[in-house]
């Protein structure tokens, strides 16, 4: 697997188009790097890009950024809501794909130390990045932000890791490091008070709030026994959070940095932040997010969502998404667009989703032409995917009447099951062109003879194992049909035996190509034992079949 990494520099302008653009453009040049999103603030004149590609790229293009906006940024005309030191205030990598974090560090490092060098730039290194546990997070290290950098760094223990000890009247100073995925969301609240909304973000944010004797605004601090404030910690770990008022909006909001979802989710942190603002008399009106989500994110918010209502949770990723984003507001201040936000979503390439972004008539025309693809193997996994869709309508349609929660359950496993099997559809015809890719390879000398052989059998492999994914896939999809043909609505328990004849059809189908691709290779006894487990699953789901059919008394006459 080619090694991903991720960057996402945050920049002090957000109001001037061309110098975010002129930015933009440098990380643009460099070739194998994709720009993924540009998100510019106003208020908090600050600008998070996002781009990614293999590591060496990645840090070429951060470099060219970094050195041009330090041409084209002036930090002594720079004010903005957000807290910044430097015209690139951080400039994080992110592990995404085919790297181990001590990598990604490595190359962090290596960014960081050019930097300093030959930009003569005061850089600090951050998170993961950084071995002083006491300077690795970026709120201690720009603590005083720019404005107070000038005497900071001249102290010893603020020494940067790289670059001179002289603050750069211009330019600032900047932070590159290493870090896991982070979610940067703002919460937007009924009020214009920065005071009530800090006071939120700390009863919220895992740091909390110094703690007072009686008045919790106005009493006496308490310290500990070395004279240090006790801190009492907030509700959300890996949560960072501060209020501030958007002068763009007119609103005061609770920015966030989650830096651990999975420890806690969006959702979780919307939901809590709604809980503390009604419990100061402040109504939650919506949300936005900057830059950059993973999917599964919004995906979990939808189901959090739908399942508070009691409802089935087992409907479409896109009707998901859609959820969550009207339960959090994510589109009160700005179209919130999935298809620009969505980080994977923004990494597919359109032509592993060539079949399945058809329509149904252009993919019937399609099969139906001169051309060997889409074949077989692609229409089985299609029908398939509609058998197990059939599966999640019953059951979604089952939660409805009674016992929401077990039918969810079985319609969350038949959506997984209708995504990958959908997922297939075009993975089985790249297979089969994999084939063909290989077998036009030049056979004039023994060097490439051997090369087109070896292409042809990882090729043929490859075409051998998707059809057989779609026999198990289809297979499993068929206990769902089961548990709605004997549980399910009785109004609706026909679809699930149309359902389970469109599994059944399925894996015979893929089973044909499972065939047709290992001919010639039955004694490699990898293939050999693909094609005995092959016909097991054959019989399983012809049974199967049988048994869902004689449960809803639907077994045709013969």
């Amino acid at each position: 697997m080619t090694p991903i990494i991720e960057c996402v520099p945050n920049f002090s302008e957000g109001r001037n188009p061309l110098i975010i653009q002129a930015i933009t453009n440098e990380i643009e040049s460099v070739e194998a790097v994709r720009l993924l999103n540009v998100d510019p603030g106003k208020a908090t004149n600050r600008t998070v890009v996002t781009f990614v590609g293999p590591p060496e790229a990645v840090v070429e293009a951060a470099f060219l950024a970094i050195r041009k906006a330090g041409e084209l940024i002036d930090m002594r005309q720079h004010t903005g809501e957000h807290p910044r030191m430097g015209a690139t205030d951080v400039c994080p990598l992110i592990p995404v794909s085919g790297i181990s974090m001590e990598e990604t560090v490595r190359w962090a490092v290596i960014l960081a130390e050019r930097v300093g060098k030959e930009l003569a730039l005061p850089v600090y290194l951050y998170e993961a990045a950084q071995s002083d546990k006491l300077r690795n997070n970026l709120s201690v290290i720009r603590a005083g932000e720019y404005e107070g950098f000038f005497e900071k760094i001249k102290k010893p223990e603020w020494k940067p890791d790289f670059g001179p000890s002289i603050f750069d009247e211009k330019r600032g100073a900047t932070v590159i490091g290493a870090r896991d995925f982070l979610v940067a969301y703002n919460v937007n609240l009924n009020t214009t008070s920065v005071r009530r909304a800090n006071s939120i973000a700390f009863d919220v944010r895992e740091a909390g709030r110094i703690k007072r004797e009686g008045d919790p605004v106005y009493g006496e601090i308490v310290k500990d026994e070395k004279g240090q404030p006790v801190m009492v910690p907030g509700s959300l770990k890996s949560v960072k959070a501060i209020g501030w008022f958007i002068k763009e909006y007119g609103i005061a909001q609770i920015s966030m940095n989650l830096t651990n979802i999975s420890v806690t989710p969006l959702h979780v942190a919307f939901d809590e932040v709604c809980r503390k603002a009604e419990a100061r008399g402040i109504r939650v009106t919506g949300s936005e997010l900057v830059g950059l989500i993973p999917l599964q994110s919004l995906v979990d918010a939808g189901k959090y969502f739908l399942k508070k209502q009691k409802r089935s949770a087992g409907v479409s990723e896109k009707e998901l998404i859609r959820i969550a984003i009207i339960s959090m507001g994510l589109n009160e201040l700005a179209s919130f667009k999935p298809e620009e936000r969505i980080i994977e979503y923004l990494l597919k390439e359109p032509a592993d989703e060539k079949l399945i972004r058809l329509s149904l008539n252009e993919f019937s025309d399609e099969t139906a032409s001169e051309s060997p693809a889409p074949g077989g193997g692609s229409v089985a996994a299609y029908i398939g995917a509609l058998g197990a869709s059939l599966g999640a309508m019953v059951a979604n349609l089952s939660a409805q009447k009674t016992d929401w929660e077990s039918f969810s359950e079985w319609a969350e496993k038949a959506a997984v099951y209708k995504k990958e099997l959908i997922s297939l559809v075009d993975a089985d015809t790249k297979a089969f062109e994999g084939i063909m890719s290989a077998r036009a390879l030049p056979k004039t000398t023994d060097t490439e003879k051997t090369f087109r052989i070896n292409a042809i059998e990882k090729a043929t492999m490859h075409a051998i194992e998707v059809p057989f994914r779609v026999m198990k896939i289809s297979l499993q999809s068929m206990d769902v049909l089961k548990a709605m043909a004997i549980e399910g609505n009785p109004n609706s328990k026909s679809d699930a035996g149309v359902g389970a004849v469109c599994a059944r059809g399925a894996v015979i189908g893929a089973y044909l190509n499972v065939c047709i691709n290992a001919a010639g290779s039955e004694s490699d006894k990898h293939i050999a034992g693909i094609l005995s487990e092959g016909r097991k699953i054959q019989d399983q789901a012809v049974a199967k079949e049988t048994e869902i059919l004689e449960l809803i008394n639907l077994t045709p006459n013969t």
